[in-house]
């Protein structure tokens, strides 16, 4: 399961509005003979592509597979049908399939006599790959990301606005990395008039990779120049007047965004977090101090201390001379599921 759950990770960023699954199986005698994770929309599903590298030593075995597999016919045909033709006798998944569309896999493969497991390591799947897609399930609308470069006093810039670089290579290509994950960047107009980012995602070289995010720019005063490096053609971009996050993050599940990396601001980022609509921070500390310039976040209008925004360690990395800490708030965000099927 630790497997399938790497290979859903791998594909973040290029499975959307479909969720990003991984799955393994195991010959009759337990040797893993396939792998596989979800393709583009209209490719194949994760057990389909584990199953045709399985070949005929998938007859007999397992399939281990990190959501379950769906019943119903979209661009692809269902999953569990494909498992029960290859002749697969036990499934193990970690995540029941919350959507009445796709929903029925495991009912279909129990009735043929298939041996099903649901719900092994649920909690650690349902945090990685998946989060995206069940989110967008549960509350119709993105993930989201916040991602934070900062001095060891919380400072993003200098007194005098200077930004680049507060962190060193090896956060910046994290950077390039999380990008690669997400389906949309989403700043405001200020942090576009004040560093004129690109907001592509870049390999080791410089280079702009061949697949990348939609770069979204929240500008509802029209103060974006032409020549914004933003609206170049690099990447898509969509300039968004939104009013609120809730509205911005609305467009873009229209437009089968289901993860989205936030980089704006303080004033854009504490509005993100007023509304309760961060779902994780990868906050960059680069072990300096500035005394002086614009902090990591704007006000959230909290005067007292047992109001304070809370959050829960998920992990610590070094990033060279830098610290990546990545954080979750502990609020239960209590969003209602709805049915919203893989196509």
């Amino acid at each position: 399961m630790a497997r399938a759950r790497e290979l859903g990770e791998s594909v973040l960023g290029t499975t959307s509005p479909n969720p990003a699954v991984g799955a393994v199986v195991l010959a009759a005698d337990g040797t893993p003979v396939g792998e596989g994770a979800t393709a583009a929309p209209g490719g194949p599903h994760a057990e389909v592509t584990a199953l045709a590298q399985a070949g005929e030593r998938a007859r007999g075995g397992t399939a281990v597979v990190t959501l379950e597999p769906c019943a119903h016919t979209g661009r692809t045909g269902p999953c569990a049908d494909a498992l029960l033709a290859a002749g697969i006798v036990r499934v193990v998944v970690a995540v029941p399939e919350p959507t009445e569309l796709a929903g029925g896999g495991a009912d279909r493969l129990r009735a043929a006599g298939v041996d099903v497991e649901l719900g092994v390591e649920q909690a650690e799947a349902e945090a990685g790959a998946l989060s995206g897609w069940l989110t967008g399930v549960r509350e119709q609308r993105p993930f989201v990301v916040w991602k934070v470069a900062a001095t060891l006093d919380g400072r993003v810039a200098a007194a005098d606005g200077t930004s680049r670089w507060i962190t060193g290579d090896q956060a910046r290509a994290a950077v390039h990395r999380l990008r690669a994950t997400c389906d949309a960047v989403v700043v405001g107009s200020g942090t576009a008039l004040a560093d004129d980012p690109q907001l592509t995602v870049r390999d080791a070289d410089g280079r702009n990779l061949a697949r990348q995010p939609l770069r979204v720019v929240v500008d509802r005063r029209d103060r974006l120049p032409a020549t914004a490096r933003v609206l170049d053609d690099a990447a898509p971009t969509h300039v968004s007047r939104a009013a609120n996050p809730a509205t911005l993050l609305a467009e873009l599940f229209d437009r089968d965004v289901r993860r989205v990396l936030l980089e704006g601001g303080p004033t854009l980022t504490a509005a993100f977090l007023r509304d309760g609509l961060v779902d994780e921070a990868v906050v960059h500390l680069a072990p300096t101090f500035l005394g002086a310039g614009p902090s990591l976040v704007g006000d959230l209008g909290i005067s007292t201390i047992s109001d304070a925004l809370s959050l829960s360690l998920v992990d610590v990395t070094p990033l060279g001379g830098d610290v990546q800490i990545r954080l979750r708030p502990t609020r239960h965000t209590g969003g209602h599921q709805h049915a919203d099927g893989r196509s």
